[in-house]
This record gives C-alpha cells, sequence and structure tokens, in this order.
C-alpha cells in the first residue's frame, strides 16, 4: 500500500497521483483492490494543490481505518469489498465535516 506522485513543481505541465501498485489489471472487477493507496494518492493532490487540511484529514482517515480493523481488504486480513472500504472513508469524512 503505498502512493506515488510524478510531479512538475513549476506547473507548466499536469503531475500524476496514484497507488504505486497501479490499476491492479489482475483483480480489476472483483472487488478486492485496497483503494487505500488511491485514497493516499488523492491526499498527496491535495497537498499539492494547497488543501493541506484536507490532504491530513485523509490521511489520519487511513490511520483510523487501519487501527480499527473493521474495514479492510483481504489483503490486509479483513473481508471488506474495494467499495465497503471506500464507502467507510467517505463515512469518515462526512462525519468530519460535520463536527
Amino acid at each position: 500500500m503505498a502512493a506515488g506522485a510524478n510531479l512538475n513543481p513549476e506547473r507548466e505541465f499536469p503531475s500524476m497521483f496514484e497507488p504505486i501498485h497501479g490499476s491492479a489489471p489482475d483483480i480489476a472487477g472483483q472487488g478486492r483492490a485496497n483503494p487505500l493507496a488511491a485514497v493516499w494518492s488523492a491526499s498527496q493532490m491535495l497537498d499539492f494543490f494547497g488543501h493541506e487540511e484536507w490532504g491530513k484529514c485523509l490521511i489520519e482517515i487511513i490511520e483510523e481505518v487501519l487501527k480499527e480493523k473493521k474495514v479492510l481488504t483481504p489483503d490486509l486480513g479483513g473481508a471488506a469489498t474495494t467499495s465497503q472500504v471506500g464507502d467507510e472513508v467517505v463515512l469518515k469524512l462526512r462525519h468530519r465535516k460535520k463536527a
């Protein structure tokens, strides 16, 4: 589970943010892919565009999901689907937005 960024610091060309593993084509459509690296990549993108508070929020949510161990994909010892983990991230984001 790792995020990556190819940055163009001059911002003359687009930067790219993605999980190191890419799109995981070997398990595409099976609901087994771990989306947390993609969320981490989104955090990097938010930081790059000056939204550090939201980037930090996503990192904290990733940490919560990993510590709670309630909604994890099979690669992390859980039984949740990709969508279920994504839904958990969204739920936690909504909760923080209300707080």
